[in-house]
């Protein structure tokens, strides 16, 4: 662990680490959206949560996002966590994610069910590591 993880850990007790994106270059266009204030929600099927249900996002809780290579990047923290089926989301929710999709194109591009009950998480930026 690296000094700054352990400052980290010591200044949001808790927090957990974790990745936008599949690859480098989706990491990082996403850790850009955030840092503008574009994106400032997540979504994930809530069947991604049944074998660690502690991992699910709670409201208060901050949590590190990654840079691909292991550094941290950004301190978010949860703002409020909506569960809602992939039929319902709406154009503001879509906005939030970043996202400038209609629902009907965003959730063809998910590849969901429009039954599939997700997870939204609201979060705000509480910290851009990229100055420590």
């Amino acid at each position: 662990m690296t000094d700054d993880m352990e400052d980290l850990n010591q200044t949001y007790p808790g927090a957990g680490n974790f990745l936008f994106g599949e690859t480098a270059k989706e990491n990082e266009r996403i850790l850009a959206l955030v840092r503008s204030g574009v994106k400032t929600a997540n979504y994930a099927p809530l069947a991604d949560f049944a074998d660690d249900p502690q991992s699910k996002p709670q409201p208060g809780r901050a949590d590190i996002a990654m840079n691909w290579d292991g550094t941290p990047a950004l301190v978010i923290r949860t703002r409020a966590v909506r569960k809602v089926r992939v039929g319902d989301v709406t154009t503001t929710q879509i906005a939030a994610m970043g996202d400038d999709a209609s629902p009907s194109l965003w959730q063809k591009n998910t590849g969901l069910s429009p039954d599939t009950l997700l997870l939204i998480e609201e979060f705000e930026l509480v910290e851009d590591l990229s100055d420590r």
